[in-house]
């Protein structure tokens, strides 16, 4: 059973936003030479998230963002974290560290109007993020 592994880095300098990454994932396959397997896309870190969404309307970044603000604000009378970053942490753990993905034929399996993001909730950060492909 052939394992790759990758480590992406992203600088980012505002405060949140939703970046496609998908094409690191598609470059990494291309690199590896798996055919047909899973990925597993995640992010180490307690105020970034992975997810999957739409990728053809822009305003559906903007509405994620805006619910998740709407659900977590950014200032809570009721948070007690020192850092005052409870809300990225909130919708870290809301919106995950991880997303597997399948491979087939040397692709990901994704939707037509799917694409990976990586959710930045508490920026401007230095950011890395790893993809593991296993071949089955």
């Amino acid at each position: 059973m052939k394992q790759t592994f990758f480590e992406h880095h992203l600088n980012h300098t505002g405060r949140e936003d939703m970046i496609k990454i998908t094409s690191f994932l598609k470059e990494d396959l291309r690199i590896s030479g798996i055919r047909d397997g899973i990925a597993v896309i995640h992010s180490p870190h307690t105020t970034a998230g992975i997810t999957v969404n739409e990728n053809a309307d822009p305003d559906v970044v903007h509405d994620m963002l805006f619910g998740l603000d709407k659900v977590y604000p950014l200032h809570d009378k009721n948070y007690r974290h020192a850092e005052g970053n409870s809300n990225a942490h909130l919708k870290t753990s809301t919106v995950g560290p991880s997303q597997t993905i399948i491979i087939s034929d040397g692709k990901p399996v994704l939707g037509i109007w799917q694409d990976i993001y990586f959710c930045e909730f508490d920026g401007p950060r230095n950011r890395r993020f790893y993809i593991k492909i296993v071949e089955c």
